[in-house]
């Protein structure tokens, strides 16, 4: 076959990858699956080379839950393709830019109530390292330096970098290799689905023993994502608010994945009506085209820690506030306002609950659940990906299961056809997992 891109062929791109290129939680020569070569994306669909020859499937996952508009949307590349031709990037230490005054404006007037003040960086888990910061040098900036240690509930995920790490599921999760280097956090009980006040009241004992040396609450509000794919009631949200307001503790919600409509709310602290001291953005903030995420605060974060003894936040990455990623982000977001992505985003969610329901019979699934445009499979057993990529290609839809979940965060532009395409291949594939050994 002719060259895919830029004069290599696919098998050329896959020996190149083979020999020099370390993919995300991966080994090196001992993966049982070889990575599949995408050469195009548009709209909802990529072009992957399978047996020498392209096909056409459908991004089922957003890319990692950034292309809420699909691949080479009109607007966004316009808006990249502009900005391109007047400033590419500039430091933004001693200087700033239009695209960071919009887009910070712009976040600043739909996050929840209170987050006037904006930290651009370059991802989602250096975020949440941001907040952390934040958290630790207001503390120190009112006085109380022994305020240094955080508290979540367990099932989360908020990174790969090392602070993040430490607030990640300590057992469940990724990071566990890691569990005796980290610094050691507080942690709750995994918070269940529906509401029950015990669990508050015992979230609220666990925390008043550790007041002293807390510097902060961090969560996930509603979905937590890749610690697990569960959801939970919104009320947990506004005990959380009382809570950290009673005993003086900071409330950090990460929406990295949540953000930007997903879970049928702008940001999933819509859903409880309540703001966090902190917030942190990212993945779909740019639609998928560059990488950017945003650390929010109040007034009264930003002004304490800017009058202790650093007198700064002791952060600053290169890239921070990209014009490039600025734009673009300021492009998919009024893109979706612009629309009535509500009804888009019930849409979606009744084309998953329906598509998904025949799994609930299948032997090895134990539950599907849907929260806004999230489907979910959980199975008895871990997914196979050797088995489970091959038949989501034969029915044209890219997934990526992960431990024992089958699950989907399609584009938002998804026809009710192709989101029934996408159930059927997740249906098969967990029909699948139940027929292996």
């Amino acid at each position: 076959m002719a060259a895919a891109t830029g004069g290599l062929t696919p098998e050329q791109i896959i020996a190149v990858d083979g020999a020099h290129l370390w993919h995300p939680y991966s080994s090196i020569g001992r993966e049982a699956v070889s990575p599949v070569v995408a050469v195009a994306a548009h709209g909802a669909w990529l072009t992957l080379i399978r047996d020498g020859q392209p096909i056409e499937v459908l991004d089922a996952m957003s890319s990692w839950w950034t292309a809420i508009h699909g691949h080479g949307h009109p607007a966004l590349d316009q808006a990249l393709t502009t900005q391109l031709r007047v400033m590419n990037h500039v430091m933004f230490g001693g200087l700033t830019h239009e695209p960071a005054a919009r887009l910070a404006k712009l976040l600043v007037d739909i996050t929840p109530a209170g987050l006037d003040t904006v930290f651009f960086s370059d991802s989602g888990s250096v975020s949440v390292e941001v907040a952390a910061k934040m958290a630790l040098q207001y503390w120190r900036g009112r006085g109380l330096p022994g305020k240094r240690r955080l508290m979540t509930w367990r099932g989360g995920y908020h990174g790969d970098t090392f602070l993040a790490m430490s607030i990640c599921d300590p057992h469940g999760g990724m990071h566990s290799l890691w569990t005796d280097v980290l610094a050691a956090q507080v942690f709750a009980p995994q918070v269940p689905r529906d509401y029950d006040p015990a669990y508050s009241a015992a979230f609220e004992a666990q925390l008043a023993q550790h007041a002293g040396e807390l510097a902060a609450v961090v969560v996930e509000p509603v979905v937590q994502g890749a610690g697990g794919m569960r959801f939970h009631d919104p009320r947990y949200l506004h005990d959380l608010r009382d809570i950290c307001r009673r005993y003086e503790v900071l409330l950090i919600f990460d929406e990295i994945a949540t953000g930007f409509g997903r879970t049928g709310a702008l940001f999933a602290a819509d859903h409880a009506g309540v703001s966090p001291d902190i917030m942190c953005v990212g993945k779909a903030l740019t639609g998928g085209y560059l990488s950017l995420a945003a650390t929010l605060c109040t007034a009264d974060v930003a002004h304490t820690i800017s009058a202790g003894a650093a007198g700064a936040l002791m952060h600053g990455p290169t890239f921070m506030a990209n014009p490039l990623a600025c734009a673009v982000s300021v492009a998919s977001v009024e893109l979706l306002l612009g629309q009535d992505w509500r009804t888009r985003i019930t849409e979606l969610a009744a084309g998953l609950t329906a598509g998904l329901d025949t799994a609930r019979a299948l032997p090895a699934v134990t539950d599907v659940r849907v929260c806004g445009a999230i489907g979910v499979i959980e199975c008895d057993r871990p997914v196979d990906l050797a088995v489970a990529t091959p038949a989501a290609l034969d029915r044209g839809v890219w997934l990526r299961p992960f431990r024992n979940l089958v699950y989907a965060m399609p584009p938002y532009i998804c026809t009710p056809a192709e989101i029934t395409q996408i159930t059927s291949a997740m249906v098969e594939v967990a029909r699948l997992v139940g027929s292996l050994p």
